[in-house]
């Protein structure tokens, strides 16, 4: 009698006519065909509004994780690429419908994940809410730029998923593990789009050495996340077990089973898995939710202001970053970003064993006809007798100018802040504020002091920024409505810029140390921020 009112309960639940949480799952059924089946169904576990059928029901979890993940969001947006591909409107926010500035009523988050055609279960709960939040109002220009960068990697992901015949939904971990950024690096060592630790990474076949790091490159490492998810799902037979086991190791989600009494449910040892991936399996269920109601909550792509369409060319020689800049005119920041797996601009390539570069394909045609001339630049200087070696500092330390003559402001750390924005509002390189305040990893708390040093006699007015909201550092707006006023004198030494596509007066400021885009507009007269053309020349103050 018992099993038939229950596959009597599972038909009404699948058809929507009594509330998914008074459904008891069959944890013995494994099979795909019934996973699928389970993908219908969602844990509601808090409701706001009782009016569409569900019943109110208040259970566990219910923590809010989300700056585990704001962090990696901050660091994304701190990459070359993504400073200099894409422009950020600061007062886009502003123009968001009122009721798109707050949480939207439980039921709605519910219905739209039940509509969600996914192999994984999308259960909600409070801690899935804080994720969903925080991806759709309190890191919006971040999750903008990251709709834009999936363009660029979701394909990627998805013919190496489909490779293996493994969910498509799983490239939303690459969300979570590094919001898309292939050098993320976490404070427990982890790397790249998939954060693979030194020995997993080792164990998959990923070649990690002085010179390469095959973490960081986007196919490789997806390749080897696609075999390391595939053989955890023989292991555990459940989605979200191994979603929390990709993140924090069989042993840590075995332990968790078993002080459970053997639970083989995610939500039923939730609370003996550790901190970090408590939250990873909500966050990976806001992100699938965020990428399919993007449009829903007004977050467009950001898309680059430049093509990133690339190329990729064999290399069969030692080759420097600094050599393929030097003839083919293009920026080695650019070259790192295309190609974060070599950690010290070299290829170490042989004759025995090539590698590969990427670089703009619209430079493809340049590096073939220029090829001798590449590998020959300063050959003597990179590779004396044919031999590397290696550079005396690697790219990433960074010596900022002498702050002698320049006026020294405190600033305490809020919520909501990360060294991309403070570097962004007292006009100096991110790279300073680490090494002005011993900062490793971008990693500030609130209520810390940080030390700035800004041009002369700007002290005062960059101390104001202390006591400004978020929406007016963003906005460039002091307490009083009052726009930031620039002291530069209009008719002072400058020197001339050419406006490049993909420019923006603030990516041109973070160019010239100690000068702002307040200072650019005085100085040439512009009323519009948004009025700069490509080939516009324009005077850039140089005793700012």
């Amino acid at each position: 009698m018992m099993g038939k009112w229950k596959k009597i309960t599972m038909l009404l639940a699948f058809a929507g006519l009594i509330p998914a949480t008074l459904v008891a799952k069959d944890d013995s059924k494994t099979s795909r065909d019934y996973d699928l089946k389970k993908a219908r169904f969602i844990a509601v576990t808090k409701l706001d509004t009782v009016d569409n059928g569900y019943d109110k029901t208040y259970t566990l979890p219910n923590e809010d994780l989300s700056e585990l993940e704001a962090q990696k969001l901050d660091s994304m947006v701190n990459t070359w690429y993504v400073q200099n591909a894409f422009e950020f409107d600061s007062l886009s926010y502003n123009t968001l419908p009122d009721s798109l500035k707050k949480a939207l009523p439980d039921s709605v988050y519910i219905n739209r994940l039940q509509d969600i055609n996914s192999y994984i279960d999308l259960s909600f709960n409070n801690t899935v809410k804080n994720f969903i939040t925080l991806y759709t109002i309190k890191r919006r220009d971040q999750v903008k730029v990251m709709l834009g960068l999936a363009n660029y990697y979701f394909p990627i992901f998805e013919q190496i998923l489909d490779k293996y015949n493994l969910p498509l939904e799983l490239k939303y971990m690459a969300i979570i593990e590094s919001a898309l950024n292939p050098r993320a690096f976490s404070r427990a060592g982890a790397c790249g789009l998939w954060q693979f630790m030194y020995g997993t990474g080792k164990m998959l076949g990923l070649e990690i050495n002085s010179f390469v790091d095959e973490r960081r490159d986007p196919v490789k490492s997806t390749e080897a996340a696609a075999k390391y998810l595939q053989d955890l799902y023989n292991i555990y037979g459940d989605w979200h077990l191994v979603i929390a086991a990709y993140n924090c190791g069989p042993g840590n989600v075995n332990k968790a089973i078993r002080r459970s009494g053997g639970a083989r449910n995610y939500w039923k040892i939730y609370y003996h898995l550790p901190r970090e991936t408590r939250g990873y399996v909500p966050a990976f269920i806001a992100a699938a939710y965020v990428m399919n109601y993007a449009k829903e909550h007004h977050l467009a792509p950001t898309q680059p202001s430049f093509d990133i369409v690339t190329d990729t060319i064999q290399v069969h020689n030692y080759l420097n970053f600094q050599q393929v800049s030097a003839v083919l005119n293009i920026p080695v920041e650019e070259l790192r970003d295309l190609n974060p797996q070599y950690r010290r601009d070299i290829i170490p390539a042989t004759a025995k064993k090539a590698y590969t570069l990427k670089i703009p394909a619209n430079k493809t045609s340049d590096f073939i006809d220029k090829e001798s001339f590449v590998f020959a630049y300063n050959r003597d200087k990179f590779f004396p007798n044919n031999k590397i070696v290696v550079p005396s500092h690697h790219y990433s330390y960074f010596t900022p100018g002498d702050v002698a003559g320049k006026d020294k402001v405190y600033y305490t750390v809020k919520r909501g802040d990360n060294v991309g924005f403070i570097a962004e509002w007292f006009h100096v390189r991110a790279s300073q504020v680490r090494y002005w305040n011993n900062i490793h990893r971008n990693l500030i708390r609130v209520g810390q002091k940080l030390v700035i040093y800004v041009p002369k006699g700007k002290g005062a007015h960059y101390k104001q920024y202390n006591s400004m909201t978020f929406a007016q550092k963003q906005s460039g707006k002091v307490p009083g409505n009052r726009a930031v006023q620039s002291t530069v004198d209009v008719d002072g030494p400058y020197t001339i810029y050419t406006v490049r596509r993909g420019d923006n007066l603030w990516t041109i400021a973070r160019k010239y140390p100690g000068v702002s885009n307040f200072d650019i507009m005085k100085m040439n007269g512009i009323k519009d921020a948004k009025s700069l053309k490509p080939g516009q020349r324009i005077k850039i103050p140089t005793n700012a």
